[in-house]
Order: structure tokens, then C-alpha cells, then sequence
């Protein structure tokens, strides 16, 4: 199947990361029990220095664009999706800061070096109650300013591999107004604490539990960025990271399907089922999805690193995603056809598949925001041509 590769160093960077992928598979059982962590992956990863894949160059890290990130992030996702998808949130705010620029220096130059050295990261922003922040809603996690330093005090949700981050970037309304800011909370702040809250049947092993901070007292300097002050320049191109999860998840569940399909051989038949023609043109369909999302994601990848407006790739990104995911969805259900209820079986890896791919629908952007955007942007430009 058609790599999409570009160059050398993007081939070494795979292959590295390739020899990964065996560990991986041996681990995602443990990554399906509650409260698992990806800890071993994690190391491998930090071991490789991946998690200075989308730091720049000036700061000790690799300085690679999105490109790149995408390619690994889908290389990752084919060993353990839970891992792809908790790393990928350290590499996408890395990269879109890198592209940006928009954290405070005193802030950004403390963070960067621990960073270098091995330091994991997380934007914690989604609260229990509170809606969705990418349709608005205020934080109430709340930071007041008191005699030189910052107190911050609430909850967040979803907070992918919370165990193992060691700096929260903390969004967080400022105490007596609506101004909303970002804060960096080290893990092992006084105040601080997870409530192991995770049960979800996909993705299990992010390990997405709730963060708690009670009183946390934090530096004065550690404010990162003020969203009032923040115009976003670019679409986020960095969160092709998710979809770029879910088809490696999809490509591991063709591999899955091609293998059993290849060696299954019914008593009622004499011969592997994989030798019927409807089992290869199961596999065909399989494949022309596959290789169709593919090619959706690594040309979105490509236009936004070469659009020198990048806004104007917004609408490519975001259906991106979309298309994406879903098509992901349907090849991991073609392939449980295939390899038929065993799929379901706890030692079955298709089903941790199958779990593991629905829980795309929930990443940004959702589905519903996209179509409802692109579709009154349509109308909108019609009706401008009619003025």
C-alpha cells in the first residue's frame, strides 16, 4: 500500500518508529483494563526523542511541520491508537505554538528546555457541564491573582494521559471577569490531583481522567497566552493529528482482516477463506477506502504546509477530519465482517478496533459544526453573488 513518503529522512523517521510498533501490539491488551496507562509506549517514544518531533530547531527539538507529525502520528496509531492519540496532543500544541508563536516569552522560555529534556505537555480545557470549548464556553476553572502569583481553582475533563503530564496548559476564566487565559500547572503542584474518571470502552488506554486543582498556586510568569490578545493567524492545522489516529487504527484493522482472512480455513471449506471472491473483493472495498482517506489527509497536509493563506485551507481541514473518521468507522466494520464474531472475542485485537475508531466522532471538529459551517458559507457566497 502506498506509503506517501516524500523524502529520506521522513523514511528513517518511520522506520524508527516502526520498530516500535511490535511492543505496542504486545501491550494493547494491558491498554484495554481500567485506568491503564500507555507508560512503556510513552518511554519508547521518549527514548526516540519523539516528543521533540514539532519543537523548533532553536530549542532543541526537530522542527518538523505538520506533514511530517501526520505521518508519524498514523505510524504510531497502527501499534496502539490509545498511545497515537494520547501523544499527539503534546506534538499538536508544540507545533502549532511553533508555527504561531503566541505564548508569552517568559513563559514559553521556562517551558521549551524541560520540554527538551523529556517533559510531556497537555492543553486542559473541556470541563464536566460546562459545554464544549470549541463552541464557546467560558471555563470555570477560575485563576485570581493574589500577592505576586496566580491561585487557580477547578476541574477539567478528558485530560488525555493525565498521569503521565507533567505541565497542564490550563484554560481558566480570570477571577472577576470573562477574560479567558492559559496557564501552566506543573503536575506535581501543590493542589493538584487526578480523579481517575476514565471507563470509556475506546481509547481506554489514554487514560483521559479528570484534573483537580484546589488552591494551586502558580508562578505570576506562568500565564502562557491571553485568548483576548490571541487572533488565531491560521486554521489549527495540527488537529489532523486525530484523523491521522484513526485511518492508522483503520490500516492496523486491514491488516488484521487480510491475515486471518489468509489463513482461516473452515472444515466445510478445505481452503482459506481469503481464496473466495467475495472475501477479496471485501478486501478490495477495504482498500479503496482506505487508500481514499489517505490521500484526503496527506493532500490536507500538504496544502496547509505550502498555502501561504492559511485560513484559507480552514474548510480542506475540517472535512478532512470528518471524512476521514467516518471512512475509518466503515473499514473497521468491514473488517470485523470479515473476520466474524471471533472479532468480538477479548483476545481479539479487532475488537479493541472497533472500539477504539468510534471514539473519533468526539474529537474536534465535530461533525455537526462542519457541516453546518461549510454549508452556510455556501449560501452566504451565493447569495453575496446575487447582491
Amino acid at each position: 500500500m502506498y506509503d506517501f513518503i516524500r523524502t529520506d529522512e521522513q523514511r528513517a523517521m518511520v522506520e524508527e518508529l516502526k520498530r516500535l510498533l511490535p511492543a505496542f501490539k504486545q501491550r494493547e491488551p494491558e491498554l484495554s483494563k481500567l485506568h491503564s496507562v500507555p507508560t512503556e509506549n510513552i518511554k519508547d517514544l521518549i527514548h526516540t526523542n519523539y516528543h521533540t518531533l514539532t519543537v523548533p530547531e532553536e530549542f532543541g527539538g526537530q522542527g518538523k511541520g505538520l506533514y511530517d507529525f501526520i505521518l508519524a502520528q498514523e505510524t504510531i496509531a497502527g501499534g496502539s491508537g490509545a498511545t497515537a492519540l494520547s501523544i499527539g496532543w503534546h506534538g499538536g500544541a508544540l507545533l502549532e505554538w511553533s508555527e504561531l508563536r503566541h505564548w508569552k516569552e517568559d513563559a514559553f522560555s521556562w517551558l521549551l528546555p524541560k520540554i527538551a529534556d523529556g517533559a510531556l505537555i497537555n492543553t486542559a480545557a473541556t470541563e464536566k457541564g460546562a459545554g464544549s470549548p470549541t463552541r464557546g464556553a467560558l471555563p470555570r476553572t477560575t485563576a485570581a491573582e493574589k500577592e505576586g502569583h496566580w491561585v487557580i481553582n477547578g476541574e477539567k475533563s478528558f485530560t488525555s494521559l493525565a498521569p503521565l503530564i507533567d505541565y497542564f496548559l490550563v484554560t481558566a476564566t480570570i477571577a472577576g471577569t470573562e477574560n479567558v487565559a492559559t496557564f501552566i500547572v506543573p503536575g506535581t503542584a501543590e493542589g493538584v490531583s487526578i480523579k481517575e474518571t476514565w471507563d470509556s470502552v475506546g481509547m481506554r488506554g489514554t487514560a483521559s481522567h479528570d484534573l483537580v486543582m484546589q488552591e494551586v498556586i502558580v508562578q505570576k510568569n506562568h500565564l502562557l497566552k491571553e485568548h483576548a490578545a490571541f487572533k488565531r493567524a491560521a486554521s489549527p492545522g495540527w488537529l489532523l493529528h486525530i484523523p491521522a489516529c484513526y485511518i492508522g487504527i483503520a490500516g492496523a484493522a486491514r491488516e488484521e482482516a487480510v491475515s486471518f482472512a489468509a489463513g482461516y480455513v473452515p472444515a466445510s471449506l478445505g481452503e482459506p477463506i481469503g481464496n473466495l471472491p467475495t472475501i477479496q473483493q471485501q478486501i478490495g472495498e477495504i482498500d479503496i477506502e482506505l487508500t481514499s482517506a489517505r490521500q484526503i489527509l496527506y493532500h490536507a497536509a500538504l496544502a496547509y504546509e505550502e498555502a501561504a493563506d492559511k485560513e484559507g485551507v480552514k474548510d480542506l481541514l475540517q472535512s478532512a477530519k470528518v471524512t476521514i473518521t467516518n471512512s475509518a468507522i466503515s473499514i473497521v466494520d468491514k473488517a470485523m465482517r470479515i473476520v466474524g464474531p471471533s472479532g468480538m472475542s477479548a483476545s481479539s485485537p479487532m475488537q479493541r478496533f472497533y472500539n477504539d475508531v468510534r471514539m473519533g466522532i468526539h474529537n474536534p471538529p465535530m461533525e455537526d459544526m462542519v457541516k453546518a459551517s461549510l454549508g452556510s458559507g455556501a449560501i452566504k457566497s451565493h447569495q453575496d453573488r446575487d447582491v
